[in-house]
């Protein structure tokens, strides 16, 4: 009998030993780590073939102390080496595990490494080659409390790959993971019961819930094993196994009479899924459809199991699908699916309270580094009872809604006056419910904003939950146009920071000029929405005359000057990025010319060199910016008479400046300002459109210019 470990992911391990049992493993014990168990090398071949829930099997070579590196090196030392793999086989050590003495893993990989080749050397053997991408045999060694184990890795890495999934889709689960949730859900007690997977993305829940109910060895695909360079390789015994599981799993398909069914809105992820069933051989067992969860109806039987592993939300426009998702489908579940088993993987456990329903059993899992509940729940006749028209939110008893609905309408004639497009529709107008609500065409953008650490994270996520799935509702919107991002406060940081890379655009309009928005790449879009009346007081103000934009973002200010016919714009901005988009709305709006220059500096450095003048010159600094790319950082409290000074050089006799930032509680030193010459009026009010009515902080404005 030889000593093995099995390794496997959190929360399957008990799982792990169970199985283990089954396949006639003995002296099974359950750890952290892993799962001990001694077995012949017979049936660990067996083992290794059948497992669906292991991701390694090591064949324990021995053990011995490691308290410092020539302890660890004795260790290794005293394992015959050469009697493990030939010199003409590659090797990788694996090390696992740190100490006071030990304190990396490639220290330790490296220490045991020597021993190995120390060993061959010694014996007259020539030195076998390192190979940490494709070797032909690995070890693994485990350090725990100043002692380490080392192992062959017998049955090779990533044991719950099966071979059949030639793609997956952005979050792909794990087979053995897969394999964990359908033990537990309990489908496998009688699988002639029809099994769902309502998101069933590649298909691999499916195909795992097939296979186990056919008693298919998952491992006869496989092509590469680590014990097939081991010197201690029993090839007949080995086939022996192998022709046994095959047989076994010939006989398994050919009597399975199950049928279980994939469901996916998506028909790309679907082929995909396809074409997966396809390659494991079980494509006659699974029957695919391309549908909307919400449209789903009870077609399958009076019993059955719903398993899935939704999205989590964490990727830009998912959350507010699922939300409505699983709103509504609680109410589904209600009343098409009484006396189902509902299965749910989920690392966005608030999901799952969108469903008014009470589960009996939640396990925890591992999902990569996610961490996940395995929630079950039965459909009988009092979860069905329980009030199955209500949804989570009423929108009459919904204090945001009902707000939200009030500001539609207020806005209702203004924005069909003015034929605005984009527009702030609700600003924390009620301080439980802390976002920022914009529409941007047939699009909107919820904007969250951090909570203060004393509220609690549960309510949190429930009022946030509200706003996703009332937001949409109230305004007409449809979920997958739905753009949900989070605006904490930035320290030491430059304004504006990408949140994701989708890399598309829409094109919308402001009183005539065409503008580039995007509302998922960034925490904002392209456009400033508070200074909209700004932009039109600068363009009105430029006509005839030569405008300076500093730090300028995508451009909006020099456009719609550009557009209202002024004699000549220079654009300054830091960022490439914004200064291209700038360049992409003028393109939009077919303008070009010497006239229109773009400028790409530190615009506090470039306003200190500048010999040119300018009739308008309009600031719009951040707050706060540390850039590597500037001198020095900038506080715009602190450094706004600086910055003023500066561009008074640039500025032409009867010229005026418009100065504006967003900073709360700012303050204009207006005894420097009257120091240096000039009148500064407060135009703030002025500047706010009726969206922005009721945030008096959104920004601060003046106008500038000569003492007379």
């Amino acid at each position: 009998m030889q000593q093995f470990l099995a390794l496997t992911s959190p929360g399957i391990e008990i799982l792990l030993a169970q199985e283990l049992k089954d396949l006639h493993a003995e002296q099974v014990i359950q750890k952290p780590e892993g799962v001990y168990f001694t077995s012949t090398i017979e049936n660990a071949y067996h083992i290794c073939l059948f497992s669906r829930l292991a991701t390694r099997i090591l064949l324990k070579l021995g053990e011995g102390d490691a308290e410092n590196k020539d302890a660890l090196y004795a260790t290794a030392r005293s394992i015959n080496w050469s009697e493990q793999f030939s010199s003409d086989c590659s090797f990788a050590i694996d090390f696992v595990g740190v100490s006071e003495n030990i304190r990396n893993s490639q220290f330790g990989a490296l220490t045991i490494k020597d021993a190995l080749v120390d060993d061959f050397r010694d014996q007259g053997f020539d030195r076998p080659t390192v190979d940490k991408h494709a070797p032909d045999i690995s070890f693994q060694a485990r350090l725990l409390k100043e002692k380490v184990a080392i192992y062959l890795d017998f049955s090779g890495r990533s044991l719950f790959k099966r071979g059949y999934r030639q793609n997956t889709g952005a979050a792909p689960l794990k087979e053995h993971l897969a394999a964990a949730i359908i033990i537990r859900s309990g489908w496998l007690d009688d699988p002639s019961k029809p099994l769902v997977d309502p998101m069933c993305g590649s298909g691999t829940i499916l195909i795992e819930a097939v296979s186990m109910a056919a008693n298919y060895a998952p491992g006869i695909d496989r092509e590469k094993w680590g014990f097939s360079s081991w010197q201690g390789h029993d090839e007949e015994k080995w086939c022996e196994q192998l022709s046994y599981a095959k047989q076994t799993s010939q006989f398994g398909l050919e009597k399975l009479k199950t049928k279980v069914f994939g469901v996916d809105i998506d028909s790309r992820v679907l082929k995909t899924a396809q074409q997966n069933a396809r390659n494991a051989g079980l494509q006659q067992f699974i029957e695919f459809s391309c549908k909307d969860i919400n449209k789903l109806n009870n077609a399958f039987g009076p019993k059955g199991t719903f398993l899935f592993n939704p999205p989590y939300g964490e990727r830009i426009g998912e959350l507010p699908e699922l939300v409505e998702n699983f709103v509504l489908l609680g109410q589904k579940l209600k009343n098409q699916f009484i006396h189902w088993r509902i299965a749910i993987l989920t690392a966005n456990t608030e999901l799952l309270t969108l469903m008014k329903l009470a589960s009996f059993k939640r396990y925890k899992f591992k999902n990569g580094p996610l961490d996940c509940q395995f929630a079950l729940y039965n459909i009988d006749e009092k979860q069905a009872a329980g009030n199955s028209h209500h949804l989570e939110f009423e929108q009459k008893e919904s204090a945001f809604a009902n707000r939200l609905a009030k500001n539609k309408k207020n806005l209702k004639n203004w924005l069909k006056k003015e034929q605005i497009e984009c527009y702030r529709i609700y600003d924390a107008d009620i301080p439980e419910y802390n976002v920022a609500v914009d529409v941007y065409g047939d699009y909107l953008v919820i904007q969250e904003y951090a909570a203060p650490k004393t509220i609690d994270e549960a309510k949190v996520m429930k009022r946030l939950q509200e706003v996703i799935y009332f937001a949409p509702k109230v305004l007409n919107v449809a979920t997958d146009k739905v753009v949900l991002k989070t605006r904490a406060k930035q320290k030491g940081s430059n304004q504006y920071q990408k949140v994701a890379e989708s890399k598309q655009s829409i094109v919308l309009s402001e009183y005539g000029a065409k503008l580039k928005i995007n509302v998922w790449d960034y925490l904002d879009t392209g456009l400033f929405l508070d200074h909209r009346k700004t932009r039109q007081m600068v363009a009105k103000k430029a006509k005839g005359k030569s405008l300076l934009n500093l730090f300028a973002y995508t451009g909006s200010v020099s456009l719609q000057a550009a557009l209202h016919g002024a004699e000549s714009v220079t654009t300054v901005d830091m960022s490439n990025t914004y200064l291209n988009w700038a360049q992409d709305n003028f393109t939009l709006n077919n303008l070009s010319g010497h006239k229109y220059q773009f400028i790409q500096a530190d615009c506090l450095k470039w306003l200190k060199d500048n010999t040119q003048t300018f009739d308008i010159i309009f600031i719009d600094p951040p707050t706060f910016s540390n850039s590597k790319r500037m001198e020095d950082s900038f506080d715009v409290q602190r450094d706004h008479i600086k910055v003023i000074s500066d561009a008074l050089k640039s500025l032409s006799q009867g010229g005026e400046i418009i100065f504006t930032n967003n900073k709360r509680n700012f303050k204009m030193d207006n005894d420097a300002i009257s120091d240096l010459g000039l009148t500064a009026q407060n135009i703030s009010d002025v500047t706010r459109d009726k969206d922005f009515e009721r945030n008096k902080h959104i920004h601060n404005s003046w106008l500038i210019s000569r003492k007379s």
